[in-house]
């Protein structure tokens, strides 16, 4: 009798489906809890199947799987098809489970429940050789966050939007794949994951990813709705949900807006998820991810301390890893903020520091958007609002769904004098990201779209919005002062500027200029007259 073996490499699943379990470690079907006898070539045709369940299995496949491409006859592979049938309590006219695609293959019909199994490999010698799955990795524990987008379920009848159920969740999985501070395992591995009810836990554990996005798709008449969640895979929990609606004959468009949507809210919810889990660890056990991802927390907090902090918290990370892209994209961020909101005397030299480090970041990684943004910012602070442009735009031909890198691209035209086009793009930055770090800053961007052109009333609503908004530094309370001084509220406007005089009393139109340099000669005088006349 010729010999097979099972890889000692192959993942150790379980596919539970009914009330069977084909257990690949043991390498034994069991119904019940009780092992059925199964002939090995039948038992490892069920594996590829079962393995294989969101897919087709071709004849050829079967043949060169399971008979080493050996040429056999057609009632060979019938006969042990029936075999797996009679086993699962199926035949040929009502193909329960295992269904025949004339003249093709055969298809899986059921979607198991996949577990990792705890038991040892077994040694097995007369068997075939088991449909190959992909080793299973160890939960993740630090390093580079990982996520598995799941194949979204279908609730009702859905016709010819089925499809959406696994469109959706590959689209997502190409435009999550341009993060580059996450991991995304490819779809090949996640749509074998095909449940009503995922077990996250046990995806973390076969995937080895500390996330699970999952979903639905349901059609109800005219109406399409999508309801999404993101899970942490070490307790089971959710970090975010949400429901989208629109018209199903706005498909194709809603298709994109949701896919957007959905990756500018992991942007934002995964790194302070991440962040949080990096305060419960001590300091001396931070890896450079981890040391990243706080750091990163502090730094969008906007406080001189929070940013020495972040500062230390980056340099921690980049003695770990010299060549983390995004470490030194953080450090030039910190150091642009040491310029920009004058912590430090020597701004100059935290000009020139922030260059460097952008400098260090795209030789590290120059198709990072966050390296490609932060070295946008060098541009903008060194007065060249052109070369500002250029870097930014690059950020978001690299990633579209970058809100960051939309709003700042938005502020750089407006800086320019071309409000218009900044509030295309501010308010796609504020659709993108609603939950955003830099959400007031978005704001305020929008209301110096209005002021430039001259629209007071919405200018002042927009600028008194981001003051109000978590984050907003001095300058945000300058920009309010000067919308209302523009609407003729000369009172309104003084208070602004006594509360921005309180956080810093060092305020001064130059230092206004040297944050924001305006280089429409129109819009700069009209910006100097109402700051002057407002006492600074």
């Amino acid at each position: 009798m010729e010999k097979f073996r099972i890889p000692s490499n192959l993942a150790r699943m379980i596919y539970r489906f009914e009330d069977f379990e084909l257990d690949q470690a043991r390498f034994e079907l069991r119904r019940g809890g009780e092992t059925l006898p199964t002939e090995p070539q039948v038992l490892s045709l069920l594996l590829l199947l079962a393995a294989n369940h969101d897919r087709l299995v071709s004849k050829d496949e079967i043949i060169e799987k399971i008979w080493d491409g050996r040429a056999i006859s057609d009632s060979a592979l019938s006969s042990r098809i029936k075999s797996a049938r009679k086993l699962l309590n199926d035949d040929g006219r009502a193909q329960r489970l295992i269904r025949t695609i004339h003249g093709v293959g055969f298809r899986f019909a059921l979607a198991p429940d996949i577990q990792l199994a705890n038991t040892p490999l077994a040694v097995v010698t007369e068997v075939m050789e088991a449909p190959p799955e992909p080793t299973p990795a160890a939960p993740v524990s630090g390093g580079k966050p990982a996520i598995a987008v799941l194949p979204f379920r279908l609730i009702g009848i859905a016709g010819e939007y089925a499809p959406l159920a696994d469109a959706l969740p590959h689209e997502l999985i190409t435009s999550l794949s341009r993060l580059r501070w996450l991991f995304v395992i490819a779809r090949g591995s996640t749509f074998r994951f095909r449940s009503s009810e995922p077990d996250v836990r046990n995806i973390g554990e076969v995937l080895g990813v500390g996330y699970v996005l999952s979903g639905a798709v349901e059609i109800r008449g005219s109406r399409l709705q999508v309801t999404v969640e993101l899970a942490e895979t070490k307790n089971g929990g959710v970090l975010w949900g949400e429901q989208y609606a629109g018209e199903v004959g706005d498909v194709h468009e809603f298709r994109e807006q949701i896919v957007s949507a959905i990756v500018s809210e992991l942007d934002v919810h995964i790194p302070l998820n991440e962040a949080r889990l990096a305060r419960t660890l001590p300091a001396t056990s931070l890896d450079a991810w981890a040391s990243y991802h706080l750091g990163l927390n502090h730094m969008f907090r906007f406080t001189q301390k929070d940013n020495e902090i972040a500062q230390g918290l980056f340099q921690q990370a980049l003695e770990r890893a010299p060549d983390f892209t995004r470490a030194h994209a953080g450090m030039s961020f910190t150091r642009f903020q040491n310029a920009f909101l004058h912590y430090v005397p020597d701004t100059d030299a935290e000009i020139a520091g922030a260059r460097a480090a952008a400098e260090n970041a795209m030789a590290c990684d120059p198709m990072d958007p966050f390296a490609n943004l932060v070295m946008g910012r060098t541009h903008w602070i060194e007065k060249d609002l052109d070369g500002s442009y250029h870097w930014l735009d690059r950020a978001v031909s690299l990633n579209p769904n970058y809100a960051q890198a939309v709003y700042l691209r938005a502020l750089s035209q407006t800086m320019s004098g071309r409000g218009a086009e900044g509030e295309q793009d501010v308010d796609l930055a504020i659709r993108l990201s609603p939950l955003d770090p830099l959400h007031y800053a978005m704001l305020s961007t929008r209301g110096l779209t209005h002021l430039l052109r001259d629209h007071h009333e919405d200018a002042t609503l927009w600028a008194e919005r981001a003051v109000r908004t978590p984050g907003a530094h001095v300058h945000i309370t300058v920009i309010a002062g000067m919308a209302r001084k523009l609407a003729g509220d000369d009172e309104a406007a003084a208070r602004w500027i006594e509360l921005a005089r309180k956080r810093d009393p060092d305020i001064s139109v130059d230092g206004f200029f040297r944050a924001f340099p305006f280089n429409d000669p129109i819009q700069r005088s009209k910006i100097e007259s109402a700051l002057k006349s407002l006492g600074l």
